[in-house]
């Protein structure tokens, strides 16, 4: 953007009230449709201006902005269109006069095209999590450009956004989502444009819903690839075999069995392809159970027959698709190496057909499992988490480091498992830093990796586009703390372990009952965490007095509040430990009353993330009541019955 007057070749897209149109073809796909609307709404919040959406320039217009894919429209010899011939998703943006073209050698390169010019005006492709405002410019004027991008490093590249629990649906009396429930399609529409916003290809929305077609095809209507969960196999939704009655439906039997019930499993895949083979999808292939475990076979079945039938159900369902997909439709399949998957294959087990994308995965914390030993012919991609639900739970904040990211990212890139990307994400919002990261390392791995170091000087560009220039020291100071202080899923709850430990023993000290100290690391350890915060927070409180309204609000989402969320159990903890070698009764118990303060405190932290749209985001649902989650608010909850109970208890229902 210019500020001030125009110079030669720059163009105006907005000012006074009047600016450009955009011009967009009707033999272009529906994903270019969508990419208007987003660009010329995006002019609309920076100026004010909203464009016009046309199909020829009209004239009236102060800059016409075209856009165009290969083969689809005519462009001028000067935008260099043979540069783009043959390529996979790569575009130009080129201004001539007072025309700009947006031209992409497919329909995706287009729309990309149309995604960075709205970044590069000023519109975060995170905006939908962040809160972010673009900068108010009338007139908008956009500087001289000639800029190529493209093709990606990375083919298939996408967000699995797992788990929904929290996002507003109805609940049963045990804070589970109910599956009958209906999420509004408003926020798959985030996680959407949020995706090509960041320049990626496809998407996984959760697995264990009731399937709606129109979320479905909105995905593939807006230029994105469909696909799922490695145990969603031809996306038919396993898991609704029973729950939901799809066996039923879909004249598949009662059994998910391959040996009594072999034509209903087929049939039961077979409804899958059918009501998505009309989309953009990419099939996932093999064999679990109903649930994400391991397929049982029966008692006795030897491991060369287990090997033999994998091979033929595989085989099946790669034969089913192609039988059954339109006319120019192009099959496209993977097989994640999930679980025992990954040893059987190890062991040469498991043989794919060569059009079977073979996917690699994670130990869940970021961490490969392995990899391709050689860059062989056949497709390898890779399966990773951000986000996880198991032992060590990462649902609440941000864990695997930029560092790690770098560590493992360039092992997959020197392996050659590049043909897919999955990226779990869970719902989105603690995990954007990643995110951007990986989507940037998957289009461009050549230019993240050329030099050492990448992931400091992706942390260092971060706090200096997210907020500002003379915060970002201070910032970048902060997440080094962060990332050294919670390096591992269970860190980001040290401290409400130890409230929880703490108070197990005075309840039985109180009663005048033998209990079990603390042992002697214990106390040390929390002053020394608690130390660490409060340095790492007095340079937040330095990097917010530079900041504005709105980048001080997602610094504290972003930098601070994964913190807060051991910090303050970490200080009650201490008073707890304190209070149980404490001879003074009366002592003691003050003590044990002055650990709520903090975790009141926290409490109002977390109601002040909890800002729109992400209303009760931090909640105790049935997903989110393993590990760290419910450990936010178990602390509080603990101490709150402990002292309203004079000591007797501190065990709560919720």
């Amino acid at each position: 953007v210019r500020a001030g007057k125009p110079l030669p070749g720059d163009l105006v897209l907005a000012e006074r009230g009047r600016g450009c149109e955009i011009v967009l073809g009707g033999k272009e796909h529906s994903a270019l449709r969508r990419a208007a609307f987003c660009l010329a709404r995006d002019i609309e919040r920076i100026s004010g201006f909203r464009p016009s959406i046309v199909a020829g320039t009209t004239g009236a217009a102060t800059a016409v902005i075209h856009l165009v894919t290969l083969g689809k429209g005519s462009l001028p010899e000067e935008v260099r269109p043979e540069a783009l011939r043959g390529k996979w998703e790569a575009y130009r943006i080129v201004s001539l006069g007072r025309d700009l073209w947006l031209a992409g050698s497919d329909f995706r390169g287009t729309a990309f095209a149309a995604y960075t010019l709205s970044e590069r005006l000023g519109v975060d492709p995170l905006y939908l999590w962040t809160g972010y405002e673009p900068e108010h410019h009338d007139p908008l004027v956009l500087k001289k450009v000639d800029f190529e991008a493209g093709p990606p490093s990375f083919r298939f590249r996408g967000l699995f956004h797992d788990d929904e629990d929290i996002l507003p649906r109805p609940f049963e009396v045990h804070r589970y989502p109910m599956q009958t429930g209906r999420i509004a399609r408003k926020w798959y529409e985030r996680y959407f444009e949020t995706a090509l916003r960041l320049r990626l290809n496809m998407v996984a929305p959760y697995v264990r819903v009731r399937r709606r077609k129109e979320v479905q095809k909105t995905a593939s209507d807006w230029g994105l690839y469909f696909t799922s969960h490695h145990y969603d196999t031809l996306l038919s939704n396993p898991w609704g075999f029973k729950r939901f009655d799809l066996g039923k439906k879909r004249g598949a039997g009662e059994k998910w069995d391959w040996f009594s019930n072999k034509e209903g499993m087929l049939r039961y895949w077979k409804g899958g392809v059918l009501e998505n083979r009309d989309l953009d999808c990419i099939w996932p292939v093999g064999m679990r159970g109903t649930a994400d475990r391991g397929y049982r076979f029966p008692p006795g079945t030897s491991r060369a027959e287990k090997d033999r039938v994998f091979q033929e159900v595989i085989q099946a369902q790669v034969d089913m698709v192609k039988s059954l997909l339109p006319p120019g439709k192009v099959p496209l399949f993977h097989f994640t190496l999930y679980g025992e998957m990954l040893g059987n294959y190890l062991k040469g087990r498991i043989h794919l057909p060569p059009e079977v994308i073979l996917v690699w995965d994670d130990n869940g914390d970021g961490v490969m499992r392995a990899l391709p030993a050689g860059k062989g012919p056949g497709k390898n991609g890779v399966y990773y988490h951000l986000a996880f639900l198991g032992r060590n739970t990462k649902q609440s904040a941000h864990i695997v480091t930029p560092a790690r990211i770098e560590t493992e990212f360039r092992k997959i890139v020197k392996a050659g498992a590049v043909e897919f990307m999955l990226l779990n994400v869970s719902e989105l919002r603690e995990f954007v830093m990643g995110a951007r990261m990986i989507s940037e390392i998957c289009w461009d791995a050549k230019k993240a990796f050329e030099k050492p170091d990448a992931a400091g000087r992706y942390l260092s560009w971060w706090c200096r586009e997210y907020f500002g220039e003379k915060a970002a020291p201070a910032a970048e100071s902060v997440y080094r703390n962060y990332y050294r202080l919670l390096d591992r899923p269970d860190k980001l709850h040290y401290g409400s372990s130890k409230v929880h430990g703490a108070l197990s023993s005075l309840v039985k000290k109180f009663a005048g009952l033998p209990f079990a100290p603390a042992m002697p690391a214990t106390l040390p350890t929390l002053l020394e965490r608690r130390a660490g915060y409060e340095k790492a927070l007095v340079r937040a409180r330095e990097a917010l007095a530079k900041m504005r309204l709105l980048e001080k609000q997602f610094f504290f989402e972003n930098a601070m509040l994964g913190m807060l969320f051991d910090y303050r159990p970490t200080q009650a903890a201490v008073l707890l430990v304190r209070a149980m070698s404490e001879p003074d009764r009366a002592k003691a118990w003050e003590l044990c009353r002055s650990a709520a303060a903090p975790l009141e405190r926290l409490e109002v932290e977390i109601l002040r993330a909890q800002r729109p749209p992400f209303r009760f985001w931090y909640a105790e649902t049935w997903i989110r009541s393993h590990g760290s989650v419910r450990n936010l608010h178990r602390p509080y909850q603990e101490v709150r019955a402990f002292l309203a109970s004079g000591g007797k208890r501190f065990r709560t229902d919720g």
